[in-house]
């Protein structure tokens, strides 16, 4: 995509609440432009009807048009009600009138629901959007006054990566990291929380004193080559990577944060403190891990050990080439259910995991993740000291009982980028809070990426857990 937030807000250059048109206006850069409204039963009528003026208000400085801006909206409740599609209307007129004929919903909050349907929907070229190879900019704006009653996380970091920028506009007592989990970054340009809906109109003045007047030097040079995202700066240009991607060394292309080659062993803990629903989220949560990795003969090997009173290899390094064989020798595993040796488990690894025999190979970096859930009934440091002294790096995820001084002994230093620790499975996605996106191109920190995505992704299957074990309780 080759237009970031500054040729969008430069649109929004002139104040909406003055709509003083004898400003120079700012470039007007063709955008795919959805509205995504939280039209719940928390927002007064008399506050809707704000939201429909901020609206009308900012397309006065989109050019719409077939060719110019093309401009979509849906609100949302307990269900997802489309307005009108991004082909529906070719001039402000009709997209002003249908916004004025927008009635309440008035029912629930899902905001993951929302987002979900404007990926998927809302940005295809059946409704309206234009081909990718187009590069114009695809911009989600999501209105909100309130918490999601199901999750954002996941879906918004999918829609984030399919290319499409995301602003959050907060109202009232939205939570913060609600709004950051939802918008693109810098969440300083696509963030943004007002006390009241009478104060929303303040945005586009905010929108102009940031960024109006500055020239987009992503416009100016035709040959950026930045392979995802071009960012203007005062005097020239940076190029930045959607999330889930980090930035080459040549400073344009683009690498998935788990393109790094290793040899990744896990060690998973099979006792039967853990319980066979939590180790069926273990497994997925581990399979999750592996769909974001470039598992092949010549890219990154996975093996994985369960142990519990024994150790049992459930597959070696060597055995599969494929991230579905993975898979599928995961989705297979059988709980042990008895006692929790880490210490024996460790030793394997050490002794056996990482030999030629089983697949490790030479001047590969190796790496070990080891999952455990309460007090190991053997010494754990002799191990982890040698698998560290090795050259292993070590990742330690610790649950409910777990033990920090173990925990510490396994992990690699220094201990806030290796060792990661929740009270229990419910809480497991505070483990994302303490986790740091991958900033340099190195398999060790692009794992740290990965166990980022997939923690998000483990609160998803506990949530989901919770409703198939309770399915007469309602969501507040």
């Amino acid at each position: 995509m080759r237009f970031l937030a500054l040729g969008f807000f430069c649109l929004l250059c002139c104040n909406a609440v003055q709509l003083d048109r004898r400003q120079n206006p700012c470039k007007a850069v063709p955008l795919d432009f959805y509205f995504v409204i939280d039209s719940s039963r928390s927002i007064r009528p008399n506050d809707y009807e704000k939201v429909k003026t901020f609206i009308i208000n900012l397309i006065q400085f989109l050019k719409i048009g077939p060719d110019a801006t093309r401009v979509g909206l849906l609100q949302y409740g307990s269900v997802v009600q489309p307005e009108f599609s991004l082909k529906t209307y070719n001039n402000k007129a009709e997209v002003e009138q249908a916004v004025r004929n927008m009635e309440h919903l008035a029912t629930g909050t899902m905001t993951g629901l929302a987002i979900q349907y404007t990926m998927e929907t809302a940005f295809t070229e059946e409704e309206g959007a234009r081909p990718a190879n187009l590069h114009i900019p695809r911009i989600a704006m999501i209105v909100t006054d309130g918490r999601p009653q199901d999750t954002v996380e996941e879906v918004a970091a999918q829609a984030r990566q399919a290319g499409i920028q995301i602003f959050a506009i907060g109202v009232g007592r939205v939570d913060m990291n609600t709004l950051k989990a939802i918008g693109s970054e810098p969440h300083s340009e696509h963030v943004h929380l007002v006390a009241n809906f009478s104060q929303i109109e303040t945005l586009i003045s905010v929108f102009q004193s940031k960024l109006c007047g500055a020239e987009d030097m992503c416009a100016e040079t035709v040959d950026h080559r930045c392979e995802h995202q071009c960012v203007s700066t005062a005097d020239s240009y940076i190029c930045r990577c959607f999330e889930g991607f980090m930035l080459a060394e040549d400073g344009e292309s683009c690498k998935k944060c788990g393109d790094g080659v290793m040899d990744l062993v896990f060690v998973i803990d099979g006792s039967k403190s853990l319980g066979p629903a939590n180790f069926e989220l273990v497994k997925q949560f581990v399979n999750g891990i592996v769909d974001s990795l470039d598992i092949s003969k010549k890219g990154t090997h996975v093996g994985l050990l369960q142990y519990s009173t024994k150790v049992r290899t459930e597959f070696t390094l060597g055995q599969y080439t494929t991230a579905q064989g993975v898979k599928q020798a995961v989705s297979r595993m059988q709980y042990m259910g008895r006692g929790s040796m880490t210490g024996s488990a460790l030793r394997h690894m050490f002794e056996f995991s990482f030999s030629a025999k089983e697949g490790a190979r030479p001047n590969i970096p190796r790496v070990s993740v080891v999952f455990t859930d309460g007090r190991s009934q053997d010494d754990v440091s002799e191990w982890a000291t040698k698998a560290k002294n090795s050259g292993i790096t070590m990742y330690v995820l610790g649950i409910g009982k777990a033990i920090e001084q173990e925990l510490r002994e396994i992990a690699s230093e220094p201990d806030e980028k290796h060792l990661y620790y929740a009270e229990d499975f419910e809480k497991m996605g505070e483990i994302t809070k303490k986790l740091k996106l991958c900033f340099h191109w190195d398999p060790h920190l692009s794992l740290t990426c990965l166990l980022e995505a997939m923690s998000k992704k483990l609160e998803t299957l506990e949530s989901q857990l919770v409703h198939e074990t309770c399915p007469s309780e309602s969501v507040l």
